[in-house]
């Protein structure tokens, strides 16, 4: 089965009724764990964005509490879960600014946790990226924006 491109599903879903349509949104949320988190940011957190990236921040200091306890091998595999899981919540936000609170927050709680970046090429790596994440978003904002967000950026780099 081939799958219709966007512009052929909006074209469609102009023919559709607003019942229909929720009935639809209603049968994605069932199939797919991250449709439904989505919906869940869409009606309930898009409304109040600061309040949503402190809940992320809640949610990620939840999951730092793991690292203190592991040995460097299980660390990594539990930072990269934190990560995937500030990715898709950053994915599901879209915007620029969340996308910079939210992984200067992983940085700096990365830096918390005193975990050796210099000797494992595998935790500098990663915090490497985080960082060039950084530059390409922080590039794309306005000036008077970026200015905010250079200090916490250098408190971290």
């Amino acid at each position: 089965m081939v799958s219709a491109s966007v512009n052929d599903i909006r074209k469609e879903l102009v023919n559709i009724s607003s019942k229909d349509i929720q009935l639809l949104c209603l049968r994605l949320a069932r199939y797919k764990k991250e449709n439904k988190e989505l919906l869940n940011y869409l009606l309930f957190e898009a409304q109040d964005e600061a309040g949503y990236i402190q809940s992320i921040k809640t949610e990620i200091d939840d999951l730092f509490t793991d690292v203190a306890n592991k040995n460097l091998y299980l660390a990594k595999k539990v930072l990269r879960k934190i990560l995937r899981y500030a990715n898709r919540q950053i994915k599901y936000s879209g915007l620029p600014q969340t996308e910079l609170e939210i992984r200067i927050y992983f940085c700096e709680r990365m830096l918390a946790q005193n975990l050796p970046l210099t000797t494992g090429t595998v935790l500098y790596n990663l915090y490497q990226q985080q960082l060039k994440k950084i530059a390409s978003v922080l590039a794309k904002l306005p000036e008077d924006e970026q200015g905010d967000y250079t200090r916490a950026i250098k408190k971290i780099a």
